[in-house]
């Protein structure tokens, strides 16, 4: 697993419990999920935020060599 994979699949998490609970909860909760989630996908490609640097520090591999 790359830190590009474990950022997107987080990413995916906080999209689908923003969806899933943002009708039960309450607006704020949507939006605040919804924004992290985005903004982990969106850092996947950017080559920074500071989950990146969480997993890096964790033994992640950056990117896959064949």
């Amino acid at each position: 697993m790359t830190v590009q994979r474990a950022l997107r699949m987080i990413a995916g998490l906080f999209i689908m419990v923003s969806v899933a609970l943002g009708h039960f909860v309450n607006p704020a909760w949507f939006l605040l999920t919804a924004f992290v989630g985005l903004n982990l996908f969106q850092s996947a490609f950017s080559n920074w935020c500071p989950m990146m640097t969480i997993l890096k520090a964790a033994g992640l591999p950056e990117e896959v060599k064949p």
